[in-house]
């Protein structure tokens, strides 16, 4: 398998989204209180004491959050603010009160390794004395205290805001487990786009099995979001194309995660005039009874169909017919075309998806050492045991689920999974997770 990606890496993947999301003003509105921001606030605190306001003496005895926003600027980005009241000491036997307040427009850009960086591009901090035990100062001495944190401290806002200076790409872009050696990772491909509708990004999934990143099947329709409804309620948005999950199937087909081993109930036996004509000519082969075993993988790669309101997987298999005497020997090949219903859910961070009932299916035969079989024959054979096994085994590896793109420190809630001709969406609320210490 490495040797075969090895080979595989060198045809670039395409640069084109296949999934993404919008968080609106609700959603927004809801992380201002989140437990990431409040974690911003309270270290733009603690490093104010680096202030000039704050000599050398002084010292930091209390912090309070007063009050704390964020805002949507359409075409531009966000607007920070934030008032927080600090106990400062300046000596051992006093303390005052002062009030800091940051207005700050934050833009997100994409720097030249590919990774979303969070930038200022306007701000302004002030800090006044509201309560004081000694010492009072003159308005005059006040005044010109904010202004020179106007002027001077402006430019170091990202020195004041440090977890904001971080990579927003690493808040959602860490490869997640598929299976134990199939690895998904979404990448954004430009920097968020601001709007009256709220903050849209755009995502390209990528795969990676046993370490290697492989080259995903190009998608055939270029994908972008979709326009939301104005009345929608939702916190967030994630939509995702067609192509998406096929590229899902395929990394999963790559891994080998759908070949699969099936019992069948017929037995390969001596020859007996009581029996049907295949079981004899099988058991022609061999010397004793034996349970018949059917060996399936993908002869081609499998795709999902979206129209309204529902979605359709398409497989396409080969499989071995034979009997394990004592390695496994194949008499029989075949082709089957099926298609099943996929039902898609989401559960906390995860898309769920599993396989219903076949619906259509197609037998023929691809090779046979035991001479022409009649496909009415072969339908009776083997096709309920097809039919019955091959989704349970889908299904068992489908189990567990993908994970979807999402913050570490939010799950999602109140989801509801809409199927639309080419893409599906997922509007969901969030919810912060509580976290020990």
């Amino acid at each position: 398998l490495s040797i075969l990606l090895s080979l595989l890496v060198p045809a670039l993947l395409s640069k084109s989204p296949d999934c993404g999301g919008i968080l609106t003003p609700a959603g927004l509105s809801y992380c201002k209180w989140g437990a990431r921001i409040c974690r911003v606030a309270h270290q733009a605190v603690l490093v104010s004491r680096h202030l000039h306001f704050c000599s050398t003496r002084n010292q930091i005895k209390s912090v309070e959050v007063v009050d704390l926003s964020l805002s949507l600027i359409p075409d531009t980005g966000l607007r920070l603010s934030m008032d927080v009241d600090l106990g400062v000491s300046p000596a051992p036997s006093s303390t005052k009160v002062m009030r800091l307040s940051i207005v700050a427009d934050l833009q997100t850009e994409m720097n030249a390794e590919g990774n979303l960086e969070l930038v200022t591009s306007a701000c302004k901090p002030t800090i006044e004395e509201k309560q004081s035990t000694e010492e009072k100062q003159s308005i005059e001495e006040k005044q010109s205290t904010k202004e020179k944190q106007s002027t001077e401290e402006s430019p170091n806002l990202p020195s004041l805001l440090p977890p904001l200076s971080e990579h927003p790409s690493a808040w959602f872009a860490a490869p997640f487990p598929v299976t134990p050696s199939c690895q998904v990772q979404y990448l954004p491909l430009a920097a968020p786009v601001f709007s009256k509708q709220g903050i849209t990004i755009s995502l390209q999934t990528t795969f990676q099995v046993s370490g290697m990143a492989i080259p995903l099947p190009v998608s055939p329709v270029p994908f972008s979001m979709p326009e939301l409804a104005s009345s929608s309620s939702s916190h967030l948005t994630l939509a995702f194309s067609e192509h998406y999950y096929t590229s899902f199937f395929f990394a999963m087909e790559m891994a080998g995660a759908f070949n699969m081993t099936i019992l069948s109930p017929l037995v390969a036996c001596p020859p007996c005039p009581e029996i049907t004509p295949l079981p004899w000519q099988m058991g022609s082969l061999f010397q004793e009874d034996l349970p018949v075993v059917l060996q399936a993988v993908f002869r081609s790669s499998p795709w999902v169909v979206l129209e309204e309101g529902k979605a359709a997987l398409k497989l396409f298999l080969t499989i071995q017919v034979g009997a394990v005497s004592p390695a496994f020997q194949s008499f029989l090949s075949i082709n089957v075309d099926t298609s099943a219903g996929l039902l898609l859910s989401v559960a906390n961070k995860k898309m769920k998806i599993s396989a219903e009932a076949i619906e259509d299916i197609e037998l023929s035969l691809a090779a046979s050492d035991v001479g022409p079989v009649p496909a009415a024959l072969l339908e009776e054979l083997f096709l309920p045991t097809i039919r019955a096994e091959v989704p349970a085994q889908v299904n068992a590896v489908l189990s567990e689920g993908i994970f979807l793109p999402h913050i570490p420190a939010f799950t999602y809630t109140d989801v509801n999974v809409i199927i639309h001709k080419d893409y599906v969406l997922v509007p969901c609320n969030l919810q912060i997770q509580a976290r020990i210490g």
